[in-house]
């Protein structure tokens, strides 16, 4: 691995070491790419926030969701792995049933005690509202 020592784009020693702490073969580059290992999409808009959670082959009942204080959590155990009954022979598996244990810290500018979830077609969506306290107030000047 190559560091460099010094260059124009860096301004302090310490600027180096935090380079070469932090090198493109280094494990700790980009480690955001690792943080989410589930299929998930987040996003917020004129009704809320909203998450879909990939759910392929589950069924609703197998599929947790809690609320404790400010967190939203999703999860499923999927057990231990039991024997095969049958003499299958995979030639491809691609659908996963892995377990997983999502959990968010959610702003208070949403309601969370107004959580709506429905799961179809292997989706689970999760749509959690604005807050009454969040939504543009207009105050009269006395």
């Amino acid at each position: 691995m190559t560091h460099v020592l010094f260059n124009e784009n860096y301004t302090s020693p310490l600027d180096v070491l935090v380079k070469n702490f932090f090198d493109d073969k280094s494990i700790f580059d980009r480690p955001s790419r690792s943080i989410v290992t589930h299929p998930i999409d987040v996003f917020e808009d004129e009704n809320g926030l909203t998450f879909e959670v990939a759910c392929t082959g589950l069924d609703k009942k197998d599929v947790s969701i809690n609320i404790e204080g400010d967190i939203l959590k999703v999860s499923y155990d999927k057990g231990n792995p039991s024997e095969p009954t049958d003499n299958r022979h995979y030639y491809h598996s691609g659908v996963r049933k892995s377990s997983f244990n999502l959990g968010w810290k959610v702003s208070r500018r949403f309601d969370l005690s107004k959580v709506a979830a429905e799961m179809k077609n292997g989706l689970l969506v999760l749509t959690i509202p604005y807050s009454a306290e969040s939504k543009p107030k207009s105050i009269t000047i006395k």
